[in-house]
């Protein structure tokens, strides 16, 4: 059994970690002996021995009269040393490498994409074929900066079916949907903002914005939308930048935002001058389109972005940005300066793809698929006495809730230990009020080997 720190290695190890997240940066004057030994609660000699062996480690050093302070340069950034102790050992980071990660044999029910024989394949084979044996193509440049004007008018049209007015000189390529919102936090986020997100939301966007250093408040999610009380009163107490949100259905909940929650949206952003921007990464999922922030608010304050890593392929990256021209401008500035050039093969690959004749009965196929393992999920989830908290109109993502009493974290611990994969609620949850809950993708669940997993594990919790 590994050994307790001493006390002299706590300090140390505290003094470290405040370096590591740079609460403490380089040049920042040390608490006073005195200080930090009232608070940590140790002796004054504890602390000084501390302070001395990190002087030696030549990690602060002390100047005559003064105190002591932190050397530089400043170490790399560890977001695991930044984010919420609580729930730290199944965080949003530790759950994406677990499930991309995982040897072949691991089942990933807490995974956010298709099965591999689940996706578009055929017509991703069919466009890199045509790609290579034609004389045309750009299989060694860069592209433009905005991207394949082929693609971008393509996008203009399937968002003009959403109601969306998005002109291809108004929409931007980008490698993913993460690149896009990062992209955006560049433009637009200083640290220290504040930027609200739903509660629960997609955990990478609380490991995104823990990463540009800005300030995540969670806003209740309800199953027609985001708390509109809520979401003003967060707006009073924060002065937000931004607002990031699904558009379509929601992740992790299978929710669908209402035109009336939807409107009350936008005239509070509206007032506060807030910018909101919608991902909608699932859009080729839905059965009856719901609305989108962007169709209503006209692209003056709604930002759009998306991608096709669900449903065509995560392997040849390509996603979007519409927004403001001048935005569009600026963001174009930024993806040269942090990227240089996107793929002109992931692109025109995409457009082939999307053209392609088959795509809407893969689509079709797809939704039926879905249709019918979501059934199936809820039965045998409900065996268990685990509950949706709602049972979505389409998708792929369950937010259920286990038996009273049990812990969403420490049964993903005991399961994968098992070869499962799962995403307990937490991760989700900003204000890690979700730790009863699991997030369950109903395509991932066809092995019933992840059903006796999971009721031995309730079991021996009970």
């Amino acid at each position: 059994m590994a050994q307790s720190p001493t006390r002299i290695e706590t300090v140390m190890q505290t003094i470290q970690s405040r370096i590591t997240s740079r609460t403490y940066p380089p040049g920042t004057r040390l608490p006073s002996v005195r200080a930090l030994a009232k608070t940590l609660g140790f002796s004054v000699s504890t602390v000084v021995e501390a302070y001395e062996r990190l002087a030696a480690e030549n990690v602060i050093r002390a100047r005559q009269g003064s105190g002591f302070y932190v050397c530089g340069p400043m170490p790399p950034l560890a977001l695991s040393d930044i984010e919420p102790r609580a729930d730290r050992a199944i965080d949003p980071l530790w759950v994406s490498r677990q499930a991309l990660e995982a040897g072949p044999d691991t089942l990933k029910p807490g995974c956010g994409w298709l099965p591999d024989d689940w996706m578009y394949e055929a017509g991703m084979r069919r466009a890199l074929r045509s790609l290579a044996q034609s004389r045309n193509a750009r299989l060694v440049d860069y592209a433009t900066p905005q991207g394949l004007p082929e693609l971008r008018q393509l996008l203009a049209r399937r968002m003009a079916a959403l109601d969306i007015e998005a002109p291809p000189r108004q929409i931007l390529l980008a490698d993913s949907s993460t690149q896009a919102i990062d992209l955006i936090c560049r433009l637009l986020l200083e640290p220290g903002d504040t930027v609200l997100v739903d509660d629960p939301c997609y955990f990478n966007f609380h490991a995104l914005l823990r990463a540009h250093r800005a300030t995540a408040t969670g806003i209740p999610m309800t199953p027609s939308g985001p708390d509109t009380a809520a979401f003003e009163t967060a707006l009073r107490q924060h002065k937000p930048r931004l607002y990031i949100t699904n558009s379509g259905i929601h992740n992790p909940t299978g929710a669908i935002l209402s035109p009336l929650t939807a409107h009350r949206l936008l005239k509070l952003a509206d007032s506060a001058g807030l910018i909101i921007v919608e991902d909608d990464i699932f859009a080729d999922f839905e059965i009856h389109p719901a609305p989108r922030l962007a169709a209503f608010d006209g692209l003056s304050n709604v930002i759009h972005i998306g991608s096709f890593s669900k449903t065509v392929s995560a392997s040849l990256r390509c996603g979007y940005i519409a927004a403001r021209a001048d935005w569009i401008d600026q963001l174009t500035d930024l993806k040269i300066a942090t990227a240089f050039g996107g793929g002109h093969l992931a692109a025109a690959a995409m457009l082939s793809t999307l053209t392609d004749s088959g795509y809407r009965k893969h689509l079709e196929a797809l939704r039926n698929r879905l249709a019918a393992a979501m059934e199936t999920a809820v039965a045998r989830l409900g065996r268990l006495g685990i509950v949706p908290w709602l049972v979505p109109q389409a998708g792929m993502f369950l937010w259920c809730q286990l038996p009273h009493g049990i812990d969403a974290a420490g049964i993903a611990r005991a399961c994968l230990k098992q070869g499962v994969v799962l995403a307990p609620g937490n991760v989700f949850s900003q204000s890690l009020s979700a730790s009863g809950f699991l997030r369950f993708n109903v395509a991932q669940c066809g092995d019933e080997r992840i059903f006796s997993v999971l009721s031995r594990t309730l079991s021996q919790a009970a």
